[in-house]
């Protein structure tokens, strides 16, 4: 069976059953702010699940468009995806668990056919919070399930929500697939056993979940399920590996002609090469939906998943030799899904134009952390946690790379130092989101670092661009972003804001070093030095000067070369106060 008709059998058999059938909602959820993308049928709906009205009633259905981020590093093996399609259908306040189980059963054994005995449940075995879900056990037996093809499992398997602190909550019940063809399905339900897939679930809100903590019923129960159409569309076709069902089989193809190497499930295959092939077209697809739902590549929320999935991508081709790939993957998600999801094509030509950009930027960023890499492992025996952790930062160089070149070389690098690094770093992260810092400088991290000697050349960009009269009024720097306030009475046109970032770029690239003399304050001023205007500096003074372009009164920390700055971009130019402008910009 194809994924269209799957998607046209479930969506005709709730229509059959008076479900009015919807579009599927955003990527980008507008009535959860709790997560990034829309992961389930439900984020679209949940107002209607809390009470209101919908203008089609109480029974819908749909084929939801979602994304999961919480498994990135999962994908490359059988069934991991990072968008994916989901089939629902919902009863706010309508039908609830019996006519539920019985619609669930229906379509699996009489629609698409599956035997029943190849079929086992799992339902709610209680707890302190709620009874044992007897009922949805009972409505099983009933429609024919043995008593020892129904497990009763707790709450982290059989229980959904809420989804905050309170709200709407309750059990569900699993459906279970035999996908084995060489054993017949044992009499008895072992939900560990790898050979039963979960390929349905029906979550029954049953109850509220109050601020002390209880559970109450509720006065309107719903029923939310969720069928996801990759997992189904490779069991009902005997299929172990959902790459190779045919929402996949012409992206396959395509890296195969790219990499001139061939995708294979078979023992003696190479199993990178069946990964990398597996991560390229999954991180595509989603990019493409991504990209289409008004989202661009950056270093924060959603950009930056966005940003990471065409760089893991990226990271993969490399390893097949493939390059300038991302357009003609991409091309044959266009085809697969535009009649579906128009939002594709009439968006076609940025979508295309961000991920060839993207590609050719991480690129760059390989070629000059390669060279970076050199440097650090120079007449070395081995690379240090701290010395890993700043090409990985600073440069965007992957840990991958990083272990793989020290293996290459036959350099000692102990990841466990890395990482403990990138607790540190992720600990002042957290401060920084605390404001903890002050004097606009959040950590002395590496990505901060950068951003900290970038704030300097952008002050006397500035100047030279606007007047000599443009004064620092302060800055807040992260190390996702910065932030510079200055003193100018007008909004800035484009052309000079397109200027102040090409003389910085431009500096950037000439690869200017950065260095400092300490000297005393008055000193410093006659030469030039700028300085913060609202700051009380100590008789002696630290004047950093970066190449012939720069030189500023501060404690640093900065960088030793511009290069290791990377390109900047003006994201924002805005007014603050009178008289106040603000620019915020990134690295990439």
């Amino acid at each position: 069976m194809k994924r269209h008709e799957l998607i046209k059998k479930y969506l005709d058999f709730f229509k059959s059953k008076g479900h009015k059938i919807i579009p599927s909602g955003s990527l980008v959820p507008e009535n959860d702010p709790t997560v990034l993308f829309t992961t389930a049928g439900m984020h679209p709906l949940v107002p209607y699940l809390l009470g209101q009205q919908h203008s089609l009633g109480r029974r819908l259905a749909n084929v939801q468009k979602c994304i999961r981020t919480t498994d990135i590093d999962e994908v490359g093996d059988e069934t991991h995806h990072t968008f994916f399609e989901m089939l629902g259908n919902w009863s706010l306040g309508d039908y609830f668990k019996k006519e539920a189980i019985e619609m669930s059963f229906e379509f699996l054994t009489k629609i698409l056919k599956i035997p029943a005995e190849r079929l086992a449940v799992s339902v709610f075995a209680g707890d302190d919070d709620a009874p044992r879900d007897l009922e949805a056990a009972n409505t099983w037996l009933k429609l024919g399930i043995p008593k020892s093809r129904v497990a009763f499992l707790g709450k982290e398997d059989n229980w959904w929500g809420p989804a905050g602190l309170t709200g709407p909550c309750g059990p569900d019940t699993e459906m279970f697939y035999w996908k084995s063809k060489k054993e017949k399905p044992p009499k008895t339900f072992d939900p560990k056993d790898n050979n039963w897939v979960e390929i349905w679930n029906d979550v029954l809100m049953q109850y509220v979940k109050d601020e002390n903590g209880n559970y109450k019923e509720a006065k309107q129960k719903n029923v939310d399920t969720g069928m996801g159409v990759e997992r189904t569309v490779a069991v009902l076709n005997g299929l172990e590996d959902n790459y190779l069902t045919d929402l996949w089989h012409p992206i396959i193809k395509e890296i195969e002609k790219l990499s001139v190497k061939k995708y294979s499930v078979a023992k003696h295959n190479d199993e990178n090469i069946t990964k990398a092939m597996r991560i390229i077209a999954d991180h595509i697809r989603a990019s493409v939906f991504i990209i289409a739902s008004g989202i661009l590549p950056s270093n924060t929320e959603r950009g930056y998943v966005l940003r990471r999935l065409i760089r893991r991508a990226v990271r993969y081709a490399r390893e097949l030799r493939m390059k300038n790939f991302t357009k003609q993957v991409a091309a044959h998600v266009f085809q697969m899904y535009d009649v579906d999801y128009p939002e594709l094509r009439n968006n076609e030509k940025q979508i295309l134009s961000e991920l060839e950009n993207e590609e050719n930027r991480f690129l760059e960023t390989i070629e000059r952390g390669m060279k970076i890499f050199q440097e650090l492992v120079k007449n070395k025996k081995a690379l240090s946690g701290k010395e890993a952790f700043l090409l990985y930062q600073s440069f965007g160089f992957p840990l991958e790379m990083i272990v793989e070149e020290c293996k290459n070389r036959k350099i000692k690098f102990n990841e466990k130092d890395f990482f403990a690094e990138e607790n540190k770093h992720k600990e002042l992260s957290r401060s920084t989101s605390k404001g903890k810092f002050a004097a606009g400088l959040a950590d002395h991290s590496i990505e901060s670092t950068r951003y900290h000697t970038a704030t300097h050349m952008l002050h006397k960009a500035l100047k030279l661009v606007l007047g000599q009269e443009v004064q620092q009024m302060g800055s807040n720097i992260t190390p996702e972003r910065m932030r510079f306030d200055f003193s100018f009475p007008r909004k800035l046109t484009n052309e000079e804001l397109k200027k102040i970032e090409s003389v910085v770029n431009r500096e950037i690239n000439r690869g200017l070093k950065v260095s400092f003399v300490e000297m005393p304050y008055a000193q410093a001023v006659k030469t030039g030095a700028l300085s913060y205007f609202r700051e009380r500096y100590p008789p002696i003074v630290k004047v950093y000067s970066v190449g012939d372009f720069s030189k500023e009164i501060c404690t640093g920390p900065h960088v030793k070369n511009t290069k290791e700055i990377g390109k900047f971009k003006i994201i924002k130019e805005e007014s603050v106060a009178q008289g106040v402008r603000r620019i915020k910009a990134v690295l990439e």
